[in-house]
């Protein structure tokens, strides 16, 4: 359908803008293994985000696997580490790919992010470390899981793939932590193409992160870790560069596609929507609806009404990670029904900045005939 609405599309600069960012690359010739445009983009992001650390890697996800990695976690023989299940399989994977064991606790009902009650029920003389997931550009509750990381002498380390630019009382979620893990990912409200990094506490982890992206290099001569090639590439980074310059345009867009759909849908029956955090300035990164039982119809009704319209949205995050095919047997998600619950009921409406008013009424008006 040529009027089909999408869940997302993608930022992206102007063209001539992005040519002229890459052209000096064809006189260097250095496309990768972290060049000029590379460092210029560690750079852009430590001013941006108002931290003293960054290290960029190819993706997300591996950013997280390498920042495990570089902190040793489960050397001293503790390995498990407490999450949520309440979220993209790339976070259970990471931990499960680098050798340490997730414990799954259960999520807060306002802010579907880790309940830091459920966390601490949890711990034990094994677990190492928590990771906890920002979710939808809402928060965790930081100082809660501060305060508990440091009594039990934990790792914490933030998936803040939902987070990138959200500030809490002015503090960047960049800071929060021992390390926080952006991806920029195409559909990220700040994108590289492809691309993530690690926003970290200890400059000593700085060197660690680097060998660990080039297959544990040190030096000319050796190699001291079993590494792998994580690499952000030129192009990925100048792409980087361009859409930070308008990151604060591409928020102030989505926050009036926020307003829209909640002046829609605030107030109806069976509808949850997520509250503004205190103090929190959202990055609006999803619009995400919960539909309880007396809203009339099904969130999957309303999913395959939407998509008879041309218009596609996400059962984001369903299934739990607990019931994965790949964990059968290994979790209940039974034990987080909170969790359990919301990944039921809940649906991501189609979310970017250039949505038009006119859409997004389109697309409230199938949701809400779903209930009559």
């Amino acid at each position: 359908m040529s009027d089909r609405i999408l869940v997302t599309r993608s930022s992206m600069p102007p063209l001539d803008e992005y040519v002229r960012e890459i052209a000096p690359l064809w006189e260097s010739h250095w496309l990768t293994n972290m060049g000029e445009k590379h460092q210029q983009l560690e750079e852009d992001l430590k001013r941006y985000l108002n931290v003293s650390n960054v290290a960029l890697f190819v993706n997300g996800h591996t950013a997280l696997e390498c920042v495990l990695e570089a902190m040793q976690l489960g050397a001293d023989g503790r390995r498990k580490v407490i999450t949520t299940p309440f979220t993209f399989a790339s976070t259970t994977h990471a931990i499960v790919r680098v050798g340490l064991e997730p414990v799954l606790a259960d999520i807060d009902p306002v802010t579907y992010t880790l309940d830091p009650e459920s966390v601490e029920a949890l711990i034990d003389d094994e677990t190492c470390a928590i990771v906890p997931v920002h979710v939808y550009g809402k928060l965790c509750d930081v100082d809660a899981l501060a305060d508990i990381a440091k009594r039990h002498n934990l790792a914490l380390v933030y998936d803040a793939a939902h987070a990138f630019g959200v500030t809490r009382n002015g503090v960047s979620s960049a800071s929060f932590g021992d390390a926080a893990m952006f991806s920029f990912h195409a559909t990220k409200v700040f994108n590289s193409i492809e691309g993530g990094a690690v926003c970290f506490a200890d400059p000593a982890l700085g060197p660690l992160l680097d060998q660990w992206k080039n297959f544990g290099i040190t030096s000319q001569e050796d190699v001291e870790y079993v590494g792998g090639n994580a690499k952000m590439n030129e192009f990925a980074a100048a792409m980087g560069i361009c859409n930070l310059r308008h990151l604060p345009e591409e928020i102030a867009k989505r926050k009036k596609v926020t307003e829209r759909y909640r002046e829609r849908l605030r107030g109806h029956r069976g509808i949850v929507l997520c509250d503004e955090q205190p103090g929190v300035v959202s990055n609006y990164a999803y619009f995400p609806v919960v539909f309880e039982d007396d809203f009339g119809a099904t969130r999957d009704d309303v999913f395959e009404e939407l998509h008879v319209y041309g218009i596609y949205s996400r059962k984001y995050f369903h299934p739990l990670v607990s019931d994965f095919a790949c964990y059968a047997g290994r979790f209940d998600s039974n034990a987080t029904p909170v969790a359990k619950h919301v990944a039921k009921r809940v649906l991501t409406l189609p979310m970017y900045a250039d949505l038009a008013m006119s859409d997004i009424d389109r697309i409230c008006d199938v949701v809400l005939g779903c209930a009559r």
